[in-house]
């Protein structure tokens, strides 16, 4: 399933930010090594979009070329994997976590499973819990990173950070 519409979206600290028009293609979970270590994660969720209809509208993300078919785009200030780039193709892969909504894109296949963790499969079978702000300490701490959050918010801004 793809839906087509604006995506936006950007790195943690605002220096880039991008768009996207139209569909966003094939979304998935890579699993393979390379993503794993670009992600600093167990896998990396991508989605592609036609390149005619995307632009950078803020900053410029740094490169690195993981292969001699790849490069991967990030944010240089925060470290952000933000691109998935196979230079010639008429697309580019966005890092479905760096949307602003990344709930609008839900992966429908998996990719590189020969580097899947094996008890990748038993996460939902975790207890889970929410923040705790329930308790005295909870509550105190996430007021301390509210009010020192320098996040760029899941919207584009005319300027970040902000103005004091």
């Amino acid at each position: 399933m793809s839906i087509s519409r604006i995506y936006t979206g950007g790195c943690q600290c605002g220096a880039v930010r991008y768009r996207a028009e139209g569909t966003l293609g094939d979304p998935h979970l890579c699993h393979c090594r390379m993503c794993q270590k670009a992600a600093g994660n167990y896998f990396m969720p991508l989605a592609n979009a036609p390149l005619a209809s995307f632009r950078i509208t803020r900053g410029e993300p740094s490169w690195f070329h993981s292969s001699q078919f790849a490069r991967r785009g990030f944010c240089a200030a925060c470290g952000t994997p933000l691109f998935y780039d196979m230079p010639g193709a008429d697309f580019i892969n966005i890092v479905l976590g760096s949307l602003d909504d990344p709930y609008d894109v839900r992966p429908l296949t998996q990719s590189g499973m020969e580097s899947c963790v094996p008890w990748f499969s038993h996460l939902p079978g975790l207890p889970g819990k929410e923040t705790d702000a329930a308790s005295d300490a909870g509550a105190e701490r996430h007021l301390a990173i509210l009010e020192t959050n320098r996040q760029h918010p899941d919207y584009d801004t005319e300027h970040w950070p902000p103005e004091e």
